[in-house]
């Protein structure tokens, strides 16, 4: 059986096995800065040597700006895109591989093992980092590349597996430990924060194209990779409907996408006085941005009106209206942050790189149109300040830092 062997080999150094260095080894361009971005950006800063690679050129993705890529052109652009964040990171070398992207499960396992065996024994690292069994989201790519991983950190010190590779100059090596990335499931509720940044941001704040479609794009990464906890749908109100209703107890902010919408208030004695016109871009709903605005209103679409709606959970159907019901259950009050680890052996501080990592995913401009100035800096430095591990290999205790997993190399 033939294995591929990888460019970047040729030009890694010589290794030298008292230098700690981490290995990334992931399913798609872009999982490398979601993972791990900050630790890989912290450890680069401190001089470990680091290398990301993708099984994939994720030439199945989405393709959100049509600016940037054809359907022909994605896994060339992606490429590209990936060795543009890794620089951003720090990440001294970076590989992809040429599996099929949303058919890694279906690749011949021994193959990819073979390869992932390869790129251990030629770069030699101390730690090795992939995603958890369960993908980190339950993505098949991801869970596929999880088990190859696992299977090959397993066998790569056994001079009997792939021998072929020993006879063309490597060695067999295990590096010191294998760390799945891990995402916990945080009570940060982006709709809470959001509303804080409004209330104390200009008076008739108004998002421009580029926020709204930054905003989506990280609501939905963020809600997949349980960084809050909030409920999002993308809503449509038809041309008069009530959104909210003056004196409903909501617990719901919404972000105008497209269409107008009226702020009209009700006067004790049934006058209706429109207070403003909204559109895209703008917010209303949530109690405390209501009476800071002033949206303590009727909000009434004035033509098709679709909005993003964030709740602190999913709605019933058989919440009342009007003055006194909550047209999204949820708590009234919102809960403050608490940090739930769960599994965790290794919590990473990457509050320092938090604006590399921003940056290094803004490379990604196929996959997430976003600028590093775009959103606000505290709500990006909640959300990804903070990274996970799971330590897999060897079964050890707590670690604080993932470096003293690193410091002795078999």
């Amino acid at each position: 059986m033939t294995f591929m062997t990888t460019n970047i080999h040729r030009d890694l150094p010589s290794a030298r096995e008292d230098e700690p260095r981490i290995l990334g080894l992931f399913a798609h361009p872009d999982d490398e800065t979601f993972c791990a971005g900050a630790t890989f950006a912290k450890y680069a800063a401190q001089g470990v040597e680091t290398m990301a690679v993708s099984a994939t050129r994720g030439q199945a993705g989405q393709i959100r700006d049509a600016g940037v890529a054809t359907r022909r052109t994605l896994a060339e652009v992606r490429e590209r895109e990936m060795r543009l964040a890794c620089q951003r990171l720090g990440i001294q070398h970076v590989e992809c591989l040429d599996y099929l992207d949303g058919a890694l499960q279906e690749a011949d396992r021994e193959q990819l093992v073979g390869d992932l065996i390869h790129i251990m024994r030629a770069f030699r690292p101390t730690t090795v980092i992939t995603f958890g069994p369960d993908g980190g989201y339950g993505h098949p790519d991801h869970i596929a590349i999880s088990e190859a991983t696992t299977d090959a950190w397993d066998r790569a010190g056994d001079p009997c597996q792939f021998p072929g590779q020993i006879e063309d100059g490597l060695r067999p090596y295990t590096p010191s430990a294998l760390d799945y990335a891990y995402f916990p499931p945080h009570r940060m509720q982006l709709l809470d924060r959001l509303v804080r940044w409004i209330v104390a941001s200009p008076q008739h704040f108004k998002g421009d194209g580029a926020f709204i479609q930054a905003l989506l794009a990280m609501s939905e990464e963020a809600s997949m990779l349980r960084y809050t906890s909030d409920h999002y749908e993308v809503g449509w109100f038809p041309p008069g409907s009530y959104v909210v209703e003056q004196g409903e107890a909501s617990t719901t902010l919404y972000l105008i996408l497209s269409g107008e919408a009226d702020a009209i208030h009700e006067h004790e004695d049934g006058a209706l006085e429109t207070l403003e016109r909204l559109g895209p871009g703008q917010f209303f709903g949530v109690r405390g941005l209501a009476e800071a605005r002033p949206h303590y209103a009727h909000i009434v679409a004035r033509s098709g009106v679709t909005c993003l709606v964030f709740a602190p959970a999913a709605p019933t159907k058989f919440v009342g209206r009007g003055q006194g019901a909550h047209i999204t259950l949820g708590q009234e009050q919102l809960a403050p942050i608490e940090e739930v680890i769960g599994d965790a052996t290794a919590r990473i501080d990457g509050a320092e790189y938090v604006d590399q990592k921003i940056a290094a995913l803004s490379a990604y401009r196929s996959q997430y149109p976003l600028q590093p100035d775009t959103l606000p800096r505290a709500l990006l430095l909640e959300m990804f300040g903070i990274e996970y591990f799971v330590q897999a290999r060897p079964c050890r205790g707590v670690e604080a830092e993932i470096v003293r997993a690193m410091a002795k190399s078999r």
